[in-house]
């Protein structure tokens, strides 16, 4: 006490004791890189800049109603893809609030997979080059949603 100085402590929002996992970090950006490269090759082929080739595409992609089916996924899709890139940076920065952010992320990211199976499913289309990463996208998630519900409720 005796000219002592207080010990520092971070900012209310800075805090390394709830670090995200690696390997959440890497679902994460891959995750959301991917999506924003599909979204942004989306819109290339709607002004004509790329052609995707048909064999690449999901069945009947270029009938309207299905058109407007796969762009009603958009803000989702960029939602997911922009929360989780901007939590993994702050987790990388020991700012918690990373952990909100990652849990929206995750909880849309399981929505948007959600969604895609469900419509795959009513129209009995089990195309495993579709269906399988939507399946993907609704299963990942669901390893980390609970713990990290866990941190946020129980903080350190």
């Amino acid at each position: 006490m005796n000219g002592d100085k207080p010990p520092r402590t971070a900012p209310p929002h800075q805090s390394t004791a709830s670090a995200m996992s690696p390997l959440l970090a890497v679902c994460m950006s891959v995750t959301d890189v991917v999506f924003l490269a599909y979204w942004t090759m989306s819109l290339l082929e709607v002004f004509g800049i790329i052609e995707v080739p048909p064999s690449l595409m999901y069945k009947d992609y270029d009938i309207p109603m299905v058109i407007a089916w796969n762009w009603s996924f958009f803000p989702v899709d960029v939602i997911f893809s922009i929360s989780g890139l901007c939590a993994v940076i702050l987790a990388r920065r020991g700012d918690r609030r990373w952990l909100p952010i990652a849990i929206i992320s995750l909880c849309f990211t399981f929505v948007a997979g959600l969604m895609a199976i469900g419509y795959w499913v009513l129209l009995q289309e089990f195309d495993p080059s579709w269906f399988l990463p939507n399946l993907a996208l609704v299963i990942w998630p669901l390893f980390f949603i609970p713990r990290l519900i866990h941190q946020a409720a129980n903080p350190t």
